[in-house]
């Protein structure tokens, strides 16, 4: 039987806005309150998923969240109308407001962990929604997530959906953007690595002393429990706490993996070498053969990954067993950066070819290509399974984009978040999203 590696990138909100709320990414908070677009900022990602879908890679899409999201503002003591309540925000708590709007959902590397079915115990493909504890504008998304995933992967005889963690501090888990797998065929048992920033009971574990550590060790053990996660088939790994505090909040500003590659910087873990070592064993027991690309601090400095998003890349499989990286534009117009990509490509090793594309929007609020995609590994019966409607193709791409054409602005300040005509807008919008893409009622404005 066939297996695949479908990319579901995340479709940016109407709502795209620079709201620096991410402390610890550094993109985010130099950008704070410009003005941005989500018209553009959305077809940029159209774009690359319609890109990735003619070069014969299979693609799906992930809608976005409500926003501004009003419950969560009665929640914090807002209350009259709809109307009232942002106006009431706007006025009194213009932070909290615009934490309410935040597109970053958009992000769906971080929108759950996903093991394929030859990894678990009972055969079926797991997700488990991150509860995105570091953060309140993150916080927010997962019972939405949750929902719009359950409404995806809806087969209950191949697909297990598992409720966010607690939320605590001692849990915080931010998904696949902490978590790779390693595989000789995407259909076959493979070893999934979890890295985590801290422990939260274990004081053995250096933690950062600048910036937060978002994933705890405790949480990746949790999902490879809810998992049914083979010890034999699981590697844990540190990030170096001396690069978050550089700004790289997430492993996957730092490394990235696919099939049996891993392709990260020198500083990226602690104990790199003993971390390699049981990757290569693990998967050496499943059939694979481990292979590592390092890239030294001497060509490319954690600062230079930082803002070009170089590792924040999709490494993808071509049909003759090479690999093929998507990177931002901003990878070309750092210097190092690009020399380093020229070699690399210029060698004979297994990554053969850099593409890349524009995506300026999402870049300029600290999200690559890779933060842009949940990666979920199917067989030919699961990708049968799932929700036709969310399966891009040629006509699906053309709807999206006249959707968005259809309801997007093109300019987003912080004013314009004060406006309770945007709250009308959204509604409008994912409302007929729902009905392209066929997942019924998911949101909160059409369930209550």
């Amino acid at each position: 039987m066939k297996s695949y590696e479908v990319n579901f990138d995340g479709l940016v909100g109407p709502t795209h806005n620079y709201g620096g709320l991410s402390y610890g990414n550094v993109a985010s908070q130099s950008n704070s309150q410009q003005s941005s677009n989500p018209k553009e900022a959305a077809l940029q990602g159209l774009a690359k998923m319609k890109a990735l879908m003619d070069m014969g890679f299979q693609q799906g899409v992930l809608a976005p969240q409500e926003r501004p999201d009003v419950a969560a503002l009665r929640r914090l003591g807002f209350a009259g109308t709809d109307a009232q309540v942002i106006q009431q925000a706007a006025k009194e708590a213009m932070p909290l407001l615009v934490a309410s709007c935040s597109a970053s959902s958009m992000w769906v590397a971080n929108a759950a962990t996903v093991s394929p079915s030859a990894d678990t115990a009972d055969g079926r493909v797991h997700f488990t929604a991150a509860n995105l504890n570091c953060k309140y504008h993150r916080s927010i998304e997962h019972p939405t997530t949750s929902r719009v995933l359950g409404a995806m992967f809806a087969n209950p005889q191949h697909f297990a959906h598992h409720a966010a963690l607690p939320a605590v501090a001692q849990f915080g888990d931010e998904g696949a953007a902490n978590h790779t797998r390693f595989c000789r065929a995407y259909g076959e048992a493979g070893v999934e690595f979890f890295v985590f920033g801290r422990s939260a009971f274990d004081t053995r574990y250096p933690a950062p002393q600048k910036y937060p550590a978002r994933q705890t060790l405790e949480a990746s053990q949790a999902v490879a429990r809810l998992h049914g996660l083979r010890e034999e088939g699981v590697v844990y790994a540190q990030q170096n706490p001396s690069v978050i505090d550089q700004g790289v909040f997430h492993n996957d500003v730092i490394a990235v993996g696919n099939g049996e590659v891993l392709f990260y910087h020198e500083d990226a873990f602690l104990e790199t070498d003993k971390m390699l070592a049981e990757l290569s064993s693990k998967l050496a027991k499943v059939g694979g053969k481990f292979q590592s690309v390092c890239v030294p601090r001497s060509a490319v400095t954690v600062d230079d990954a930082v803002r070009s998003y170089l590792f924040n890349s999709q490494l993808l499989s071509r049909p003759d067993g090479s690999m093929l990286l998507i990177v931002p534009e901003e990878c070309r117009s750092n210097e190092r950066v690009w020399q380093y990509l020229q070699g690399l490509t210029g060698t004979g090793g297994v990554i053969r070819e850099v593409k890349v594309f524009d995506l300026k929007q999402s870049m300029q609020n600290g999200g690559g290509p890779a933060c842009l995609r949940l990666r979920v590994a199917l067989n030919e019966t699961e990708l049968a399974a799932v929700n036709p409607g969310v399966i891009m193709t040629a006509p699906l791409y053309d709807s999206l984009t006249q959707w968005v054409e259809r309801h997007y602005r093109d300019r987003m300040t912080e004013n314009d978040l004060a406006d309770p005509q945007l709250l009308l807008e959204c509604r409008a919008a994912l409302d007929e999203l729902t009905q392209i893409l066929k997942l019924g009622a998911v949101y909160p404005f059409q369930i209550n």
